[in-house]
């Protein structure tokens, strides 16, 4: 071997170790005082914790702890004429400020728990000068918390850098000379000459190296300097790159952490923007910068500067990058409202690409959300996490339910955290799925969740790797302009049609369920409180509750973020959010019944006001004034009734502990509660499949996390609660019996209804749940054969296989679902639906739907508490369109509402549709006008013309898209008007009232 091979990476990897030991020499430590809080306190109230004094490793606090910390000091004469820094690690996260509060740089502790293939997390120096002078007073102060960056307690919350330091910026130049071609030499061959070149300067460079002084640093440079220039020819793929600090507003910190992460982050990002002049960064969600613009204003104000210049992409379009599974159709299109019009009236831009780089898989709604909002482009990282399939595409179209379609990208390194090393630029080219079809893809690179994004190390890189023989150039733009880019090439790219599911995290469609039951109850409240505040506003004697619903619903949003609705978040996430929740419920509650006062009256005679927040006209049977009667109530409006009057119950209804039944069912119980049988009595056919029993409560050994479980967990057979109690009696129409159940520390109480003349069987359940590592589940085999289920979600249903013909199929063994899935012949089906819950399987016939989990982590006392649910089973003639099963979702989640006064307004019902089909989902007032918001859908996939018919005297009417920006005028007479829906359609229409 020629002698210039001596050197080996080992040898080579030593050498970088020590140059990068010699950037810095501490020469004195700081002096040191805390003021220790439990929470965050402000700038100005800085010194009104626990104080103390100081050393380094000393600890300073418990997790979670607070402190504001004051650094002083003084630069020795010794070191003048040479470059200073501070070096601070306090085991955990901190923000320097300045004299006004405002912050200027992030810290991050070096011993925060990450990936190290990504890069290192540590974020620890604190630039001071250039040339010192000698005797500086060092004055500085830093709000602290005693966390690491994954919210973790790390060295016990030690001291462990406190210096004064002299910087060696030519051991910093060369350190990142080496470090690139030492890396570069992985991506080239060995018997490549470019291979052997950059061995042969890096041992040369090497060589020069005895002290680790400025001297030899800069001829140990001189000898890479041939190798750096060297650029590459015509490129066949060209990488964007943009900074990114990927943000969780809560996982494993609180939601007040995550102000905090940003300020540090943001803070270090303009730092770095005033020494790097390429370096272009990009950042989501409203939320986060509403925090900063809230409590941070200083350093708002030059977020603000920094993206009016270009270097800053305000990015995505959703007020926060939201789960898109379990959150609802309409609180996805405010997500957009509500984040276009954010960045549009603070920044002056308008988003055309929606940021989810690390949401748990993706409803084929979204395209045509995105779409009718303005939205061409979407990116997300997410997919590569796949567990079975390699998803075959990095660039690609992306196709929803009703045809509309994206152009999508995946940053093929698979993550948002790139150490932007030479192995990240290599990994991107070789990983690209589309690389024959694309010249483009993207790279995310620098350190998130507060470990403050990118930092020296990922811009040093970058500098050197522009066009770097041996890689393929890089660039640093926004994100939108690299979109463009690849839209140019749009006609040779696949199209990926239907939902994008994630083959990882099944178990977030269940996990923290209280959560998730009050976010499906809010979302529909908030639906009704709009429509009964919509109907008072057009008395003229309202005031619309604009600023409220506003709150309400952004709050609503952070909620349904990724880590907090999913249930992957640690206990005080969960502790904060329901209590929030509650107090978010009574708030609408308040304002429903001070709208419902503008329409109705008290008065003298027996009758109450009976609301219907549905657009159909629904017939039911309602408990008013201790009185049981059938009541019919038109679409979206009211109906007075008689308090007094009482209707007689057909006798056909029979309840008995081994036995339900109506004139449409009859349901047969075992001894330990099961159904063996229901039988429709109408289509003369047993709906559960022969031999099987149906509604087992059966409790399976669960090991997982708050996002995982095995798809093996149903191979061992499950445990089944324990029946204790039967009792059964008849109320008004109702036949119940009523179980209870006991198991381990738990108890479970079902109310199983049915009422006359329905096909329904209410299985009304309360749950007092105390297990660990086990899930409860309830199934139902039927009497159906179907190679698909429909499954509802938003803006209309989805089919899903039944079988496991493919690893595809099989890696989707837990499906999501919002309120009904369906299993149907031509001739007959069955649905089963439910109030709050999202987890179900079906495979071959069994419908099976999961309720509750109990995982250690990261919250260890995750839904050990009361729950209540409804999960309905619902026999029907034909498919789940001639069932109607879309109306019986809806009439099980939107009761009837009973009101103790009499309607005064002229307005039973405020509209009405010819067609059963169609679904309106929204009615609110404009957000810029006094115009009124309609949304409507059409549900079954068909094509449809439908005609609207609204109770109030229109002056204009307007087909909008989801912003609420006009599109089309329509034409409308004797205050109707006819609408073309293709299948699945969104249609959001803008109606001017006529003004007496």
């Amino acid at each position: 071997m020629p002698y210039h091979h001596i050197y080996t990476k080992r040898d080579l990897r030593a050498t970088l170790q020590r140059i990068e030991r010699a950037i810095y020499t501490p020469i004195t430590e700081l002096t040191i005082e805390a003021w220790v809080t439990p929470e965050p306190v402000p700038y100005a109230e800085r010194q009104a914790g626990q104080h103390s004094v100081l050393h380094l490793g000393q600890s300073w606090g418990k997790l979670w702890d607070c402190a504001w910390f004051h650094f002083t000091g003084r630069v020795p004469e010794s070191a003048a004429g040479q470059a200073v820094a501070l070096l601070i690690d306090l085991s955990g996260e901190a923000c320097i400020v300045d004299d006004g509060g405002c912050p200027i740089l992030g810290l991050t502790t070096v011993s925060s728990e990450f990936d190290l293939r990504l890069g290192r997390p540590g974020k620890r120096v604190v630039p001071l000068s250039d040339r010192a002078t000698g005797g500086e007073v060092i004055d500085l102060w830093a709000d602290a918390g005693c966390n690491d960056l994954f919210g973790k307690y790390q060295d016990s919350g030690t001291i462990k850098e406190a210096h004064i330091a002299l910087f060696h910026e030519e051991m910093q130049k060369l350190h990142y000379d080496f470090e690139v071609l030492y890396e570069l030499l992985d991506q080239i061959p060995p018997e490549k000459a470019r291979h052997q070149r950059i061995l042969f300067a890096l041992q040369s460079a090497a060589n020069e190296l005895f002290e680790y002084n400025a001297e030899e640093a800069q001829r140990a440079r001189a000898q890479l300097a041939g190798e750096l220039a060297k650029s590459g020819g015509t490129p066949s793929l060209t990488i964007s790159a943009i900074g990114h600090a990927h943000i969780d507003l809560a996982w494993l910190w609180p939601l007040r952490e995550t102000i905090r992460k940003g300020a540090r982050s943001f803070a270090t990002t303009l730092a770095l923007m005033e020494r790097y002049p390429d370096y272009v960064f990009g950042a989501s969600q409203p939320q986060l910068y509403q925090w900063m613009k809230d409590l941070y204003p200083q350093l708002y104000a030059k977020i603000k500067a920094r993206v009016a210049e270009g270097r800053w992409e305000a990015q995505g379009a959703m007020w926060v990058e939201p789960d898109t599974n379990i959150s609802g159709g309409e609180a996805l299109v405010r997500q957009v409202l509500y984040g276009k019009r954010f960045f549009r009236e603070e920044f002056g831009t308008n988003p055309h690409m929606l940021w989810l780089p690390d949401v748990f898989g993706y409803s084929a709604a979204l395209p045509q959300i995105l779409k009718k909002a303005g939205v061409d482009y979407f990116l997300t990282i997410k997919l590569s996490w796949n567990t079975v399939n390699t998803f075959p595409h990095h660039t690609f179209y992306w196709q929803g339910i009703d045809g509309s379609r994206v152009l999508a990208h995946m940053p093929p390194e698979g993550t948002y955290n790139s150490s932007a090393a030479p192995r990240a630029i290599a990994a991107a080219e070789t990983t690209y799925a589309d690389k024959a079809v694309s010249e483009h893809c993207a790279l995310l690179y620098g350190i998130g969740d507060g470990g403050g994004g990118p930092g020296v190390e990922h811009l040093e890189r970058l500098a050197r790797e522009k066009n770097l023989d041996g890689l393929s150039p890089i660039v640093q733009e926004p994100m939108e302009r690299f979109f463009e880019r690849l839209a140019q090439e749009a006609d040779h790219y696949k199209t990926w049609v239907g939902e994008l599911y994630l083959e990882k995290h099944q178990g977030t469609y269940t996990t923290q369920a209280r959560n998730k039951r009050y976010n499906r109850k809010i979302e529909l409240a908030l639906r009704e409180l709009e429509l009964v505040a919509t109907l008072a506003h057009l008395t003229g004697n309202y005031h619309y509750p604009s600023q409220e619903l506003d709150a309400i619903w952004k709050e609503v949003l952070l909620y349904q973020f990724h880590d907090i609705l999913p249930g992957s978040s640690i206990t005080r996430v969960y502790d904060e959010s329901l209590a929030r929740y509650q107090q978010i419920s009574e708030q609408i509650e308040h304002l429903i019944r001070q709208a419902q006062q503008v329409l109705t009256h008290q008065t003298q005679r027996d009758v109450v006001s009976v609301f219907n927040p549905l657009s159909w006209e629904r017939q039911e049977w309602l408990q008013i004034a201790n009185r049981w009667q059938r009541v019919t109530v038109p679409s979206l409006g009211y109906a007075v009734i008689d308090s007094t009057r009482s209707e007689q119950t057909e006798t056909k209804l029979l309840a008995a502990p081994e036995t339900l039944e109506n004139e449409q069912l009859r349901i047969q119980f075992t001894a330990d509660g099961a159904i063996s049988s229901i039988f429709d009595k109408e289509h003369q056919r047993e709906v559960l499949a022969e031999g099987q029993l149906a509604n087992r409560l059966a409790l399976y050994h669960d090991d997982g996390d708050a996002w995982d479980f095995s798809i093996t967990y149903d191979e061992r057979t499950p445990r089944y609660f324990k029946l204790v109690e039967t009792v059964a009696h008849m109320d008004g129409p109702q036949a119940v019996v009523e179980q209870q159940y006991r198991f381990g520390q738990s108890t479970l109480r079902q109310r199983i209804v049915l009422m006359a003349g329905s096909r329904r069987v209410d299985f009304v359940t309360s749950i007092d749940w105390h297990e660990q590592n086990t899930m409860l589940r309830t199934s139902f085999p039927v009497s159906v054969s179907a190679s698909e289920a429909t499954c509802d979600i938003q803006f209309g249903s989805i089919k899903r296989p039944t079988h496991r013909n493919t690893s595809w199929d099989m890696a989707r063994y837990e499906i999501c679902a919002h309120k009904w899935v369906d299993l149907s012949q031509s001739d007959y089906g069955v649905a089963l639906l439910n109030d709050c819950k999202y987890g179900h399987k079906v495979l071959e016939n069994v419908l099976d739907l999961n309720l509750l989990r109990s995982p250690d982590y990261p919250d260890p006392q995750a839904d050990r508490a009361r729950h209540e649910c409804t999960y309905s089973l619902y026999p029907h003639a034909g498919n789940h369109i001639a069932g109607k099963v879309v109306q019986a979702g809806y009439e099980l989640n939107v009761p009837l509402r009973v009101l103790s006064d009499e309607l005064q307004a002229d307005l039973t019902t405020f509209a009405g549709l010819d067609v059963e089909n169609v679904v309106i989902e929204a009615v609110k007032k404009a957000e810029d006008s006094d115009d009124i918001i309609l949304r409507l859908y059409e549900a079954t996939g068909a094509t449809t013309r439908a005609t609207l018919t609204l109770n109030v005297n229109l002056d204009a009417i307007w087909k909008t898209n989801l912003l609420e920006e006009p599109e089309e005028k329509l034409s409308f007479a004797h205050n109707a008007v006819e609408l073309a829906l293709k299948p699945f359609e969104i249609v959001t229409l803008r109606v001017q009232v006529a003004r007496a």
